[in-house]
């Protein structure tokens, strides 16, 4: 069935917008606030036909550059870091300045990867945005860049931002690159075709990721951009692709960039994370009525049914679940440390709780924090 564009953008009355550094800064590193104010302008337009607008921005780490003196991006992690902190103030105050140009406040959010996975923190992070949108404040939100490790690298904003629509239930994701859509092959390849809609993984078959875009920015942007539609729109969310000079057209539902169409339904915020934007820090390999307990009867992991344990881990890390073959089946957050593991391996509840004690009669990965990856 073909979707309406129009009418698929102009009923979505909570959207996320998510816009790349190459979309806001200089060549040198500098944020460019003309790029800002452009975009700010769209936002608002957004805005005035009364939709709420949440903005994932990148360009913390890239605002930074000048300021500190770099002429390029370092690959040292402390040099990212160091820039992040500095363009970061400065990012959110031009956001700031822009938007009260249009009578609208903006309020900073910072995420990682534990205020959305662990459970004792993702209902805050939820609460927050709710808040935030209740209040008609543009929520602008990031990695924390300063802090984070592993994830800093270029296009994890595009999976954060879907992750984001999925937190705050968003109707629209909206991606601005600096490419006008997702093509067949190169874009600057004689002969490539913009794709103006994505139904399912059968339209990507003949997809091929190649050139960069006038950023210079490689392979990985597109390939980033089209992992973050895949979770979106497995979860139910819309996603049009398109530059950032097209903003303005895609929200006012013209047919610009690309669609890709929603092909599954909502799930559980916290399992979408886990799924997405969590890595196992350990393995837990599982004999065959474990296996059977977890994937075909949604039940929680007991020691009994743990063959063997690799990683370094604690209590709350998430780990990946394996088959007797070693192929990851699951992935869940551990209820014990890694090196209180191996003396609980076989061992029923209940004889842990009359050996050990009340404390150890408890699932060591609980359905609740468990995702299935197979």
């Amino acid at each position: 069935m073909t979707t309406d564009r129009s009418t698929l953008v102009r009923a979505a009355r909570r959207i996320v917008v998510k816009v790349g550094s190459s979309s806001l800064t200089t060549a040198s590193g500098g944020i460019d606030p003309a790029r800002v104010r452009r975009l700010v302008e769209v936002l608002a337009a957004a805005r005035g036909t009364g939709a709420e607008v949440v903005l994932v921005s990148s360009g913390a780490i890239a605002a930074g550059l000048a300021p500190l003196g770099f002429s390029t991006r370092p690959r040292a992690l402390a040099a990212q870091q160091a820039a992040a902190s500095v363009g970061q103030g400065l990012l959110a105050h031009r956001y700031q300045e822009e938007f009260a140009r249009h009578g609208i406040v903006t309020g900073q959010v910072l995420l990682t990867l534990d205020d959305v996975v662990r459970r004792a923190h993702y209902r805050n992070a939820h609460q927050t945005l709710a808040k935030l949108l209740e209040l008609g404040v543009v929520p602008i939100v990031n990695e924390n860049d300063t802090v984070a490790t592993s994830e800093i690298r270029f296009g994890d904003n595009d999976r954060l931002a879907a992750l984001v629509a999925h937190l705050v239930h968003a109707d629209l994701l909206v991606l601005l690159s600096d490419v006008d859509g997702l093509y067949d092959g190169p874009p600057s390849r004689p002969g490539s075709t913009l794709l103006p809609v994505v139904r399912s993984e059968d339209d990507l078959a003949s997809v091929t990721m190649g050139a960069a875009g006038s950023s210079g920015i490689g392979t990985g942007g597109m390939t980033t951009k089209v992992d973050a539609a895949r979770i979106a729109t497995g979860a139910g969310i819309p996603v049009v692709l398109t530059s950032a000079e097209q903003g303005a057209a895609a929200l006012a539902g013209a047919e610009v960039g690309t669609l890709f169409e929603a092909t599954g339904k909502r799930r559980p915020t916290r399992q979408l994370w886990l799924a997405h934007a969590t890595s196992g820090l350990g393995s837990l390999t599982l004999d065959a009525g474990a296996v059977r307990a977890v994937v075909s009867r949604g039940a929680s992991l007991l020691p009994a049914g743990i063959t063997s344990v690799t990683g370094s881990f604690v209590a709350g890390d998430p780990v990946d679940l394996l088959d007797p073959d070693g192929g990851v089946v699951a992935r869940g957050l551990v209820s014990f440390d890694a090196d209180e593991l191996p003396a609980l391996l076989g061992r029923s509840t209940g004889d842990l709780k009359e050996s050990l004690g009340a404390a150890y009669e408890r699932e060591v990965v609980h359905r609740d924090d468990l995702v299935l990856l197979r």
